[in-house]
């Protein structure tokens, strides 16, 4: 298996999503969303811009 989002409404209505390691470990959760059109935004953009972020190394 390999890393994947999954796509849920918790039970408030709001859309959500997690990032699943291959192992099945949660490695992201997302803010709530008010529809899921704006949620699959989320995913998207980490999808585009995980790659190229930078790491801030905080004390």
């Amino acid at each position: 298996m390999t890393a994947k989002f999954e796509l849920f409404k918790d039970t408030a209505g709001r859309f959500r999503f997690h990032l699943k390691a291959a192992n099945g470990e949660i490695i992201a959760a997302s803010q709530g969303y008010t529809s899921k059109a704006a949620a699959q935004n989320g995913i998207e953009s980490i999808k585009s811009n995980a790659a190229t972020a930078a790491t801030e190394d905080l004390p």
